[in-house]
């Protein structure tokens, strides 16, 4: 007898194709799979071994975060009000370049621990070191049960966009053994744990990767029928980069390197030029916006408002726990819907409904797994959350959509369920032993700071 759930009651968003909102919904799971969706009264003849009653709660699909560093949770906070090359070069770059592999998988399953907490039930891991342990990852994925796209670095350089061989020492890794390790961890993990599991090719960014190892990168890629991640326009030193190169613009430069397409996810995107964006779309090259990042690293404002225009695909990233400080999808999304309007000088611009199909559906087009998950219609993977509207600063809340948007955090999200499984419940983490994680976390950092020679302080006197 299968296993069945039934979330009822609830203020369901289905983001189905007429992106149709039910006021008193539910939604019943069978296995792994959604097999209705409807009125709470139309659905109460399936008798499910387990309910979830949401009312006063908004049910959606699980939200998906297209841009993320499992190892930088670890060092969250480590690297606050610096500039971005001072922040690479004497912060993230030496911490991570100190990890252990049980540092990497303890960052991951403090990083994991978090997004499951916020919401995040899907997400695309952009680049994962040697050191940190790629196993420990992905075994630590297998058994918290959430859905990752865990991408391998590649590199062979050691430049970072116009500035030559600044990298430190500990993060240097040989193009051979970059792909060697990524052709294992293909076939070792590739689509297990009933496909929650990808890899990827996560290519390092723009002087830090040769030309050669670039086209032998996307060749590989498409040959296994896997998919790309890089970091690409995220600073301007990106454009003087191709542009001394002889090319054009970003998109010229990634167009001879054979980077654009559906199976690629740029992080960032903030420099494209207007003409640039035609290209984007056209070849269904997937932008990952990363609004916490951009505006901590003062890296400047990507033009969303002008991709959505032209049926750009743009989803949302959180980055980094130096960058961002936190990997909470609904607080991302609020401050991707607010820092556009001011720049465009209109408030029509990126709606609260824009960022919530950002999360979700965009997010899942990104992954190539759309027609998996990403919004709640029968014959769908069972990914959903369950966010709570009681707070009294989410009250009245005559608009839950907007509400959620523009009032809501992480910490209004109650349950949450991937591939039909329960990873919380009643804001109780069920596959993490949370506490745990956070008291190794805590132990750990002291001993991390102390090999790196990394020191963290308040900028005010301790006295």
């Amino acid at each position: 007898m299968s296993k069945s759930l039934l979330v009822k009651n609830g203020y369901v968003l289905t983001l189905n194709e007429k992106r149709e909102i039910i006021p008193d919904g539910a939604v019943y799971i069978e296995d792994n799979n959604i097999r209705a969706v409807g009125r709470t009264e139309s659905l109460k003849h399936h008798k499910a071994d387990t309910v979830i009653d949401a009312h006063g709660s908004i049910v959606m699909p699980g939200l998906i975060d297209t841009h993320m560093h499992l190892a930088q949770g670890l060092i969250r906070g480590c690297a606050d009000d610096v500039s971005l090359v001072d922040w690479l070069k004497n912060y993230v770059w030496v911490l991570q370049g100190n990890f252990t592999p049980e540092d990497g998988q303890l960052s991951a399953e403090l990083c994991m621990a978090e997004m499951i907490r916020t919401g995040t039930t899907a997400f695309i891991e952009c680049m994962i070191h040697s050191r940190y342990g790629f196993n420990g990852i992905a075994e630590t994925l297998e058994r918290v049960g959430m859905r990752g796209a865990l991408s391998k670095i590649i590199m062979d350089s050691t430049g970072y966009a116009d500035s030559e061989d600044i990298m430190y020492h500990g993060m240097v890794e040989e193009a051979d053994e970059c792909m060697r390790e990524t052709d294992e961890m293909y076939k070792k993990w590739h689509k297990e744990a009933n496909e929650r599991i990808q890899v990827w090719y996560g290519l390092r960014s723009l002087g830090a990767v040769t030309d050669e190892l670039f086209r032998e990168v996307t060749e590989a890629a498409r040959s296994k029928k896997t998919r790309m991640t890089m970091h690409l326009g995220e600073v301007v030193d990106d454009v003087r980069y191709v542009k001394s190169r002889g090319y054009a613009n970003l998109t010229s430069f990634a167009k001879d390197m054979k980077l654009l397409g559906p199976d690629m996810v740029f992080a960032h995107g903030i420099h494209f030029e207007d003409e640039e964006l035609e290209v984007l779309a056209e070849t269904g090259s997937h932008i990952s916006h990363c609004p916490a990042s951009n505006t901590k690293l003062a890296s400047g404002f990507a033009k969303v408002p002008q991709m959505l225009d032209r049926d750009v695909s743009v989803s949302l990233g959180c980055d980094g726990g130096p960058s961002n400080n936190t990997y909470d999808m609904v607080r991302e999304m609020r401050l991707a819907a607010l820092i556009h309007k001011p720049v465009a000088q209109d408030p029509l611009v990126v709606s609260a409904e824009d960022v919530i199909e950002m999360a979700t559906l965009a997010g899942a087009r990104a992954m190539g797994i759309d027609h998996l998950v990403g919004s709640l219609e029968v014959g769908k993977r069972a990914d959903l959350i369950v966010v709570s509207l009681e707070w009294v600063g989410l009250n009245p809340s005559p608009n839950p959509v907007s509400n959620l948007v523009y009032a809501g955090s992480g910490r209004d999200v109650t349950d949450v369920i991937v591939d039909g499984k329960i990873l919380m419940r009643d804001r109780e983490l069920l596959t993490i032993d949370e506490q745990a994680v956070v008291e190794k976390a805590r132990e750990s950092i002291p001993d991390l700071l102390d090999r790196s020679g990394v020191e963290i302080t308040p900028k005010w006197p301790v006295v």
